[in-house]
């Protein structure tokens, strides 16, 4: 499977979405890949994880992320299950969790509820090592601004800490298991 041939039907080649979307995957896939390879006693699957890094965010095309030269009718936060919805009409129905769970640091469906989002009642919570791997490298990239500088683990903690002390836990335990 060629990632790009899937990103290639839904977004045109010359357009900001395609730029920033393969831009940003890849980043994330690179980094994604850094890690497997340096966590070999978790034995990830790095041919799994080259494809559903390149293909975690593509659901953004059906977003309204003006920004990011999307202009689709949902919220950005839903670009996660509408990246699923979109991987499983193609038959990657394991790439298309990685879609539905790398939102943050997960989200619960007790999350869901809780504040009210936009997000069919259920958990997106990356399970497998693979999911979660990506989860974690997404969380070092920006698809807005400086879109290819690393952010610090700091800056990522500040970020994700706005939406509460368990996801910085979270991403605290990840720390200790990739890094």
């Amino acid at each position: 499977m060629k990632p790009l041939e899937i990103i290639h039907r839904y977004y045109k080649r010359d357009s900001k979405a395609y730029n920033i979307l393969v831009t940003h995957s890849q980043l994330v896939t690179d980094k994604a890949l850094w890690i497997a390879q340096r966590h070999p006693e978790l034995n990830p699957d790095p041919e799994f994880i080259e494809e559903a890094g390149m293909l975690h965010d593509i659901g953004i095309i059906k977003t309204h992320a003006p920004d990011l030269g999307c202009f689709g009718e949902l919220p950005y936060l839903c670009h996660g299950y509408l990246g699923r919805e979109m991987l499983e009409t193609e038959g990657l129905n394991e790439h298309a969790l990685v879609c539905e769970r790398h939102t943050g640091v997960g989200i619960t469906a007790e999350d869901v509820i809780r504040n009210k989002l936009p997000l069919p009642e259920r958990d997106f919570v990356p399970e497998s090592v693979e999911e979660q791997i990506i989860c974690f490298a997404d969380k070092f990239y920006s698809k807005s601004k400086n879109l290819k500088k690393e952010k610090s683990l700091t800056e990522i903690r500040n970020s994700i800490g706005r939406f509460g002390q368990k996801n910085i836990t979270r991403f605290d335990e990840w720390c200790k298991l990739f890094l």
